[in-house]
């Protein structure tokens, strides 16, 4: 129940489609009840046999075609206005949930995987809309002429019309009895369905890796291992809900048999007698037919709830899939009058430890304290996963720290009205992201309303400019999805201008210069030292060269600060920075000799 109503709160401004679609349907469903009474009048014997046979088929004949037009209509307008109401809700429904994805936390994103996302906004979405419209129509209606054709059955021949009732009972164990059975079966459907894209976005994301590797045959197979499992559990559903037809039909075709054998019967002694042997009534033949069709619209209203009831059970844990999402409140979230300037780009790590999860038995960073000043440039080294990243997305709260705090401006993070934190903190990730698009385009995600000018400034700084312009279009150029026809190198360089244009009081490089080379790598640093000395430069690197003129140096190792100072302090005090720094510039000694030689 509170799935549904967690989802209805996305119906919104369809709320009055979703109210008319009823009463048309209901409509409908009348008219519909009303045909065979009235048919059964225009040929009844009586009537039929007097001197005004024709004006009396004709009396009924305007009847009936006027019903027929009245519910043919209701029927028109009523899926018209499903139509709209499903559509605008399954809307709504995929604004919500990618409104919603779009405030959590990274924490709140690793908690869903994407291929999950995306399965929820699509598949579950597209199953709960016509969940949606099969239920303002034929839920609607089949209980409705449910009700109308029994009444009128009673109405006709109440001692016939329980024969319906008695069999309905029956039909409702069954039903109830398949969807039990196969609700665990679409429960693992749509978590293999997620398996399914998942691999399906691998292999796009990383087909230049696959053929590279003359994967193709590996990742071929998984895939079919995926689809076969989807393909397997829904085959066993489908197993299951195949008995629903066929019990249907035959309960239809056993109630008209027994209908048509007892209305025959008293047809035949004229009159039907109760259980004292009182005469309750005559019956005719017309009504027979009159029943007849009750009892085979009856039935089929079952008939027509059954795939209902199909359609509701698929989408029942789509919904409740989508709900997940919408239910799910974002860890990190601005405070209540939070604060709207940052005064500077000072930085303060205070205490501080963090790991990924509450039930994490090890922390990712331990003990973190230090101090960088507005307008310093700091390095950070450390070996693969000693956390380095994880230490920078504390700054802009991507993640709050477990335990102590991190303050920039001397204001605490989490008192920060977060668009204003992260508006003043630019990040060059280390898998650089470029969408579909324009250069210019995407180097206005930095600032929207950046001038022409401006961007060639930031690209001149980023030393963008000269492979932009050497490309026929210009700034102009359409970038593909994921730039995909730039290089790796022209990619982070895009990327750096792309944060420069946000004129950030801390500018945080993610190691972001790795796919240049160090000629290039040198000028950024010279560009952003002269054009940009008031912003903090914080800058993760691989490469000693990259940071060896930093005003700090961060050595990080297990998560831990193993050293903390410049160039020149770490090469007497650190044993390990000295020997990285010794091997590399060993290497390059040897690159520049080979070079030499050549």
């Amino acid at each position: 129940m509170n799935t549904v109503k967690t989802l209805l709160k996305s119906v919104r401004q369809y709320k009055k489609p979703s109210l008319i679609t009823p009463m048309f349907m209901a409509l409908e469903a009348f008219c519909e009840c009303l045909i065979p009474f009235f048919m059964a009048k225009m040929i009844s014997e009586d009537a039929l046999a007097s001197g005004s046979a024709m004006t009396h088929i004709l009396k009924y004949g305007v009847i009936l075609l006027g019903l027929a037009v009245l519910s043919l209509m209701s029927g028109v307008l009523a899926g018209r206005f499903a139509a709209k109401a499903s559509c605008g809700f399954a809307s709504n429904l995929r604004h919500d949930l990618f409104y919603r994805v779009q405030k959590f936390s990274f924490a709140n994103v690793d908690k869903f995987s994407s291929s999950s996302l995306v399965t929820r906004l699509t598949t579950d979405v597209t199953n709960v809309q016509q969940s949606y419209q099969m239920c303002l129509r034929i839920a609607i209606r089949v209980p409705l002429q449910f009700i109308f054709a029994i009444i009128m059955s009673f109405v006709i021949n109440p001692s016939l019309a329980w024969i319906f009732l008695t069999i309905v009972p029956v039909l409702g164990i069954v039903i109830i009895a398949i969807m039990r059975f196969v609700m665990p079966f679409f429960r693992r459907i749509f978590k293999k369905y997620d398996a399914l894209n998942n691999s399906v976005q691998e292999n796009v994301g990383g087909i230049r890796v696959v053929k590279s590797f003359v994967r193709e045959d590996y990742e071929t197979k998984k895939f079919e291992k995926a689809a076969g499992e989807v393909r397997d559990d829904f085959t066993k559903a489908e197993k299951v809900l195949a008995f629903n037809a066929p019990l249907m039909t035959l309960f239809v075709n056993f109630a008209a048999v027994l209908i048509s054998f007892l209305g025959a019967k008293a047809i035949i002694n004229t009159a039907w007698m109760d259980a004292n042997g009182s005469i309750v009534g005559t019956f005719v033949p017309s009504e027979l037919s009159a029943l007849i069709t009750y009892g085979i619209q009856i039935l089929s209203c079952l008939m027509m709830f059954s795939m209902v009831f199909v359609m509701i059970s698929m989408s029942l844990e789509s919904a409740r899939r989508i709900a997940e999402v919408l239910n799910q409140e974002a860890d990190l979230v601005s405070p209540e009058n939070g604060v709207q300037e940052v005064k500077d780009g000072s930085i303060r790590f205070q205490d501080v430890s963090f790991k990924y999860s509450a039930k994490a038995n090890k922390y990712a960073l331990s003990d973190i304290d230090i101090e960088i000043n507005s307008g310093e440039t700091v390095g950070i080294l450390g070996g693969t996963g000693s956390s380095k990243t994880t230490l920078i997305q504390l700054i802009p709260r991507l993640y709050d720290a477990t335990e102590g705090a991190v303050y920039v401006g001397g204001v605490n993070v989490k008192d920060y009205d977060l668009d204003v934190l992260r508006k003043e903190v630019a990040v060059v990730l280390q898998k650089n992201v470029l969408f579909s698009g324009t250069i210019k385009e995407n180097l206005r995600w930095g600032n929207p309303d950046a001038t022409d000018d401006e961007l060639i400034h930031a690209c001149r700084l980023a030393q963008a400019d000269e492979f932009v312009r050497a490309f026929p279009d210009g700034y102009d150029t359409y970038i593909e999805q994921g730039g995909t026809n730039v290089s790796g190198g022209q990619k982070q360089r895009l990327c750096i201008a792309r944060a420069l244009l946000r004129k950030p009081k801390i500018l945080i490089l993610d190691d972001s210069t790795s796919a240049v080379d160090t000629k290039t790598d040198a000028l950024i640093r010279y560009a952003f030292a002269e054009e940009i000395p008031n912003t903090t430069k914080i800058i993760i690197a691989q490469r000693i060269a990259s940071v060896e003129n930093a005003d700090k140096i961060i050595v990080l190792d297990g998560g831990k600060i193993s050293a903390f100072g410049t160039h020149e302090e770490l090469l007497k005090t650190s044993d390990a920075y000295r020997e990285t720094y010794e091997a590399q510039t060993r290497s390059r000694s040897v690159n520049t000799e080979e070079g030499g030689e050549a």
